[in-house]
């Protein structure tokens, strides 16, 4: 398994390239921008080997490059069932927020729920539905690395006051990643990675639930 991280966009996003080493299978996870730097992973991933754009949830800063991306390679998207309704509405996905540009509206594969199954050549990607920055946040678990998107980060949590989200989720949301098993390799949706040993020792979040 590999992972290969691409930060970008106007709200600095981490994309991440989850890679099959059997198969060469790839899954792009956040494209919350299309930059060269991507295009170029995907080129070197191979567009054909790209099956799988994955979501965590649906704000504008984790989909802006999902048009480009889908386009380029036409892998099927996932996103979890609560949070749909945002690749279509910019109120919800507060595109409307930042920006004048409308909003390509975009028509979901897959929409995921607790505990799904995603192939992705020999991986097999679990989808823990984690609301509380969005009802339908969800973090992708795959060997020992856990795709966080806006629930969990580096000391820190998403935020929940925006549509949808739900601070007494976000708790019960962080207890049950803090119950996982093992000290995974954390891959936040913003800033730096970290272990889950580490957010359970040091994250005041956490520490609270």
């Amino acid at each position: 398994m590999k992972i290969k991280r691409i930060t970008g966009g106007m709200l600095p996003v981490n994309c991440y390239l989850l890679t099959d080493d059997a198969t060469g299978e790839t899954a792009v996870i956040d494209p919350g921008f299309f930059s060269p730097e991507l295009a170029d992973a995907i080129w070197q991933a191979g567009s054909k080997n790209i099956k799988a754009i994955l979501l965590t949830h649906g704000h504008f800063d984790h989909t802006g490059g999902l048009a480009q991306v889908h386009r380029m390679t036409g892998a099927k998207i996932y996103i979890g069932r609560e949070d749909a309704a945002f690749l279509h509405d910019p109120a919800l996905s507060l595109s409307s927020m930042l920006s004048a540009a409308p909003q390509p509206v975009i028509t979901p594969d897959v929409l995921i729920s607790e505990g799904d199954s995603i192939p992705l050549g020999g991986l097999s990607i679990r989808a823990l539905h984690t609301p509380g920055h969005t009802a339908g946040s969800y973090c992708y678990l795959v060997g020992d690395a856990l795709f966080s998107g806006d629930t969990l980060f580096q000391q820190s949590c998403g935020r929940t006051d925006f549509p949808t989200g739900d601070s007494a989720a976000m708790a019960r949301s962080l207890r049950r990643l803090a119950d996982l098993p093992g000290n995974l390799q954390v891959y936040p949706g913003h800033e730096g990675e970290t272990t889950l040993d580490m957010e359970r020792r040091f994250n005041p979040y956490m520490q609270n639930n």
